[in-house]
C-alpha cells in the first residue's frame, strides 16, 4: 500500500480572504469550493497536492476546532489507492480510528480519519485515490 500527500487542510473564519493570500503568495490556484458539512471548502492547486480551505458556516467539528485552537492546520492528507487496505493496516497497527469505514467527503472524496491520539498530534485523513474528482 502506497500514499502520497493530496492536501493539507487549514481552518479559518476567512476562507475567501486566506485563499486570496495563498493565492498571491504561492501562485496557487482556486480550482474547486462547495458547500459541505456545513462550511466552504476551497481547494487550491500547489502542482503537487492542495491546500483545502475550511470555512464554518455551521456549528460544528471546524468551528468547534477554532473555539479551541484559533486559525491554523486542521489536518494532512494522504491520498492512497485503497482506502480500506490503508484502514486495515492501520487498525492492524493498533491506530485509533476516528473513521472505522470510509465515508463521503469534499469534492467527491472517499475519506477517514485516523484520530491524533495515535499519530504524534496530528489529524491525518485518507483519500480515497480512486474515489477522488480532483485528478
Amino acid at each position: 500500500m502506497s500514499v502520497s500527500f493530496d492536501h493539507l487542510g487549514v481552518a479559518t473564519e476567512s476562507g475567501a480572504d486566506l485563499a486570496e493570500t495563498f493565492e498571491t503568495l504561492f501562485d496557487a490556484s482556486l480550482v474547486h469550493e462547495e458547500r459541505f458539512g456545513g462550511m466552504t471548502v476551497r481547494f487550491l492547486d500547489l502542482g503537487r497536492g492542495y491546500f483545502e480551505i475550511l470555512e464554518p458556516h455551521e456549528t460544528g467539528t471546524i468551528s468547534q476546532f477554532l473555539s479551541r485552537n484559533g486559525p491554523g492546520i486542521h489536518h494532512v492528507a494522504l491520498r492512497t489507492a485503497d482506502l480500506d487496505a490503508a484502514l486495515n493496516r492501520a487498525r492492524d497497527a493498533g491506530v485509533e480510528l476516528v473513521d472505522e469505514e470510509p465515508r463521503p467527503g469534499a469534492w467527491g472524496h472517499d475519506v477517514a480519519f485516523l484520530h491524533p491520539n495515535s499519530t504524534g498530534g496530528v489529524l491525518v485523513e485518507y483519500v480515497d485515490g480512486a474515489s477522488a474528482a480532483s485528478e
